[in-house]
C-alpha cells in the first residue's frame, strides 16, 4: 500500500511506538522502507547553559537504544533517525526530505489542553502535505 513510512516513536511512549510499528509494518508495500524517528526537543537557551552536555548526549543515546530495540522486537527493517527540534516540524520534514506517503503518529489519552488528538498529532495532521493515519 504504501512505499514509505515515517513512525515517530517519542522515547517516553515506547508501548504507543511498538503499536505504530506494527501497524507501518502491515501497511508496507514489498520493498517499500520504513523511517522509525525520534525527535530530542531543543533545550531553550536560557536553559542550555546549565545543562550538562553529557546529558543532551545521553538521552541521543537512550533513544536510539529505544528505537533499535522496537525495531528488533518488531522484526521489521527500518532505518533509524534522531533529530532535534520542534516535534510537529521534524516530522514533517523527515517526511519531505524522505518522499514519504505515509506518517502514522500514536495518540495519547487527551487532557484539557488537546482534547481530539495529542499536541503533536494534531500539528502534524493539520500541515502534512501526505496521509497521516493516527492511531488510538
Amino acid at each position: 500500500m504504501y512505499k514509505k513510512i515515517i513512525v515517530p516513536v517519542d522515547p517516553a511512549a515506547v508501548e504507543i511506538g511498538e503499536k505504530i510499528l506494527a501497524k507501518a509494518k502491515s501497511l508496507l508495500d514489498e520493498g517499500g522502507e520504513i523511517v522509525l524517528l525520534t525527535i530530542i526537543e531543543d533545550i531553550p537557551g536560557y536553559l542550555a547553559i546549565d545543562v550538562p552536555v553529557d546529558l543532551i548526549e545521553g538521552a541521543i543515546n537512550d533513544a536510539k537504544a529505544k528505537l533499535v530495540a522496537i525495531k528488533e522486537k518488531a522484526e521489521v527493517k527500518a532505518h533509524i533517525e534522531i533529530r532535534s527540534g520542534a516535534p510537529a516540524r521534524e516530522i514533517l520534514a523527515t517526511a519531505e526530505e524522505h518522499k514519504a506517503d505515509l506518517i502514522i503518529v500514536g495518540s495519547h489519552v487527551p487532557d484539557f489542553s488537546n482534547y481530539f488528538i495529542g499536541a503533536t498529532a494534531d500539528r502534524v495532521v493539520r500541515h502534512s502535505k501526505i496521509s497521516v493515519l493516527v492511531d488510538r
